[in-house]
């Protein structure tokens, strides 16, 4: 028999039973609209996490300090940058990086009280690591604070992050300029009130990055001039972005917005991210000449997070292709029973083709075709239905990434699902006997 007229016999048969076909890929649909969506979800976490990460050095190192202990008045102004690049947070609140994480207790472990000094990171000792140790490219310090600001168009203030930094933080943070130039050494020096503005801040403030320029600010009902505007840079982790904070000297902010009650994170960066682990391990007693060996700092490192937030797509990414899965096998024991049940009915009709020549080899391959042809009906309505609710998945605020290889890889699933469960009722339909199969009623 031709491949032709076995191609005609497996139209006929599927278009006489349009609906039957429909339920049968029922499992086949659902099984590559999840193919697709989850090679989609799992692009798109990763095109997430690397716009996350995309303002962070993996060679970044943050050291914080936190205070926890009773006898300490006043509160904090913020805390660090991971990287140098993740400003945020309000006074005292747990930012990455930024400190929440060393305990100072004002009693030593027989109950007598201990001297209370209270301890700052400062410059000094952002210097002092760079000369202490080789393997450091560069350092910086900064802290974050919440304060009212307002500008532009805006009818009243609002409350923002403000960064404290130093003339090198956007090197190390990999910030760039949209507008303008960062703050520089002068800046910070002769505390001038100047800022650099996050890109939703002058948008927010000004509606546009030119208008931000050179316009005036004003943090806390003092003006400052904002002398740039940074890049759109994306949310970063813990949900801070430099795009809604506000840049400003180190030294201006402590002159006029927290005065000495700060709590800075110094930032450095390996020359070589295969260097990080043995820095990190130098960092504690070069601190400890300073502040003594009892003094807990918080260090953690930018490779760290991007590897914990990666790890825990690829897990999200796994766990999904096993759904996948099991709604394939699903659907192809669902293919596997109808074919079962249409070998049944066809018994007489394989009889006949049995008695007018057609071989096992015949048989074989028009219940194959059929089971492919269904399954490859279900892999493609299965596309389209993931097409469809892509919108609705990203109204959760999903981020996905449809990929035409994604749709291919959808179809090859859902094609090779059908047949290789149709090839066992396929072959039992192409081992009937004949004469049994005319005279099965």
């Amino acid at each position: 028999m031709r491949l032709s007229e076995i191609g005609r016999l497996v139209w006929l048969n599927l278009i006489q039973n349009k609906f039957k076909v429909f339920l049968t890929s029922t499992g086949i649909i659902v099984g590559s609209a999840t193919i697709m969506l989850v090679i989609a979800i799992g692009t798109g976490g990763k095109l997430e996490v690397a716009e996350q990460f995309k303002n962070l050095n993996a060679g970044s190192i943050d050291i914080s300090y936190e205070y926890n202990g009773s006898g300490f008045t006043g509160g904090m102004s913020g805390g660090g940058m991971p990287g140098g690049g993740m400003p945020g947070g309000g006074a005292g609140s747990a930012m990455p990086g930024g400190g929440m994480g060393g305990r100072f207790s004002p009693f030593d472990g027989m109950g007598n009280q201990m001297n209370m000094t209270r301890i700052t990171l400062s410059q000094e000792d952002a210097d002092n690591l760079k000369e202490s140790i080789p393997e450091i490219a560069s350092a910086t310090i900064s802290y974050t604070t919440r304060q009212e600001a307002e500008g532009g168009s805006m009818d009243e203030s609002a409350s923002y992050t403000i960064a404290g930094v130093k003339e090198n933080y956007a090197d190390i943070s990999n910030l760039e300029m949209a507008i303008g130039a960062f703050l520089t050494k002068d800046n910070d020096t002769y505390k001038e009130r100047t800022c650099v503005l996050g890109y939703s801040v002058a948008k927010e403030m000004f509606d546009s990055v030119l208008d931000a320029y050179d316009s005036p600010v004003y943090i806390d009902n003092r003006s400052y001039v904002v002398s740039g505007v940074l890049m759109e840079m994306g949310t970063v982790a813990s949900g801070i972005s430099p795009d809604e904070a506000i840049f400003i000297p180190y030294e201006t902010g402590i002159k006029y917005l927290t005065g000495k009650d700060v709590s800075p994170a110094i930032t450095v960066v390996a020359e070589d991210v295969n260097d990080v682990e043995s820095v990190m391990e130098q960092i504690v007693p070069v601190l400890a000449e300073t502040y003594g060996e009892k003094v807990e700092f918080t260090i953690s490192d930018a490779g760290s997070k991007m590897e914990a937030a990666s790890k825990s797509n690829e897990t999200l990414t796994l766990l999904l292709m096993a759904m996948a899965a099991i709604v394939f096998i699903v659907g192809g024991i669902g293919i596997m029973n109808v074919l079962f049940v249409s070998v049944k009915e066809r018994t007489n009709e394989i009889g006949i083709l049995k008695a007018i020549g057609c071989d096992q080899k015949d048989i074989l391959t028009e219940f194959l075709l059929e089971a492919s042809c269904i399954s490859f009906v279900g892999a493609v309505l299965g596309v389209l239905v993931s097409l469809g609710i892509t919108p609705v998945i990203e109204g959760f605020s999903v981020r996905v990434e449809l990929s035409l290889g994604g749709g291919v890889l959808s179809l090859l699933f859902g094609v090779m699902t059908g047949t290789v469960f149709g090839f066992y009722p396929a072959l039992k339909a192409s081992r009937l006997i004949p004469v049994v199969a005319l005279n099965h009623e």
